[in-house]
């Protein structure tokens, strides 16, 4: 059993048969009431985020979790196939589950599987990827004001907002939580 005095971020327990993983906390204590944990949960069997307040000495029952490395195989339909690094087994896991994250997704990556109970809950995709510019339009020279940036289709069909001097072929790092373009990668990466 854990409590609310052990609450971190990534813990994963269970609270009213529904199985969360912390995202954030806050301890509120006001002057005459007792102290209060606001939490922004992440619902592992949904996939649903959720806001929740606990009293301070609430209970419940930590989770064991393991994480296993898979690599991303193929597509299967709306399911994407990883592969078990240890045993070879392959495991179908649903793209929708993935959400935006699936648009990463390149063959041979590798990710975490999240187990939970020895069930395949959620897959943990690194934070940041390196992925190719396939078409993006050219930065007109003299361009020189900071902070310019353009559209930027990558190999995985996914678009962002890179800077002006980025052009077709470049290989670029991006972050895989925000969406956003982090740095130029050398060409081995």
């Amino acid at each position: 059993m854990i409590s609310t005095s052990d609450f971190r971020n990534g813990l994963v327990f269970e609270d009213e048969g529904t199985i969360y993983q912390i995202i954030s906390y806050q301890h509120h204590r006001k002057s005459q009431s007792a102290a209060v944990y606001r939490t922004t949960l992440r619902s592992l069997t949904t996939g649903s985020m959720v806001e929740r307040s606990y009293a301070s000495g609430t209970k419940f029952r930590e989770v064991p979790v393991t994480k296993r490395e898979k690599t991303y195989s193929y597509d299967e339909g709306a399911n994407a196939v990883f592969m078990d690094v240890e045993t070879y087994e392959q495991v179908s896991y649903p793209k929708e589950r993935l959400g935006d994250q699936a648009k990463f997704l390149q063959e041979n990556m590798v990710v975490l599987g999240v187990y939970i109970d020895d069930k395949l809950t959620s897959i943990e995709i690194p934070p940041n990827v390196v992925l190719t510019v396939t078409s993006t339009v050219p930065g007109v020279k003299g361009d020189s004001v900071s902070n310019m940036v353009k559209p930027a289709t990558l190999e995985t069909g996914l678009e962002v907002q890179v800077p002006l001097f980025i052009k077709e072929g470049d290989r670029i790092r991006v972050d895989t939580r925000t969406f956003s373009y982090i740095e130029r990668a050398n060409k081995e990466e």
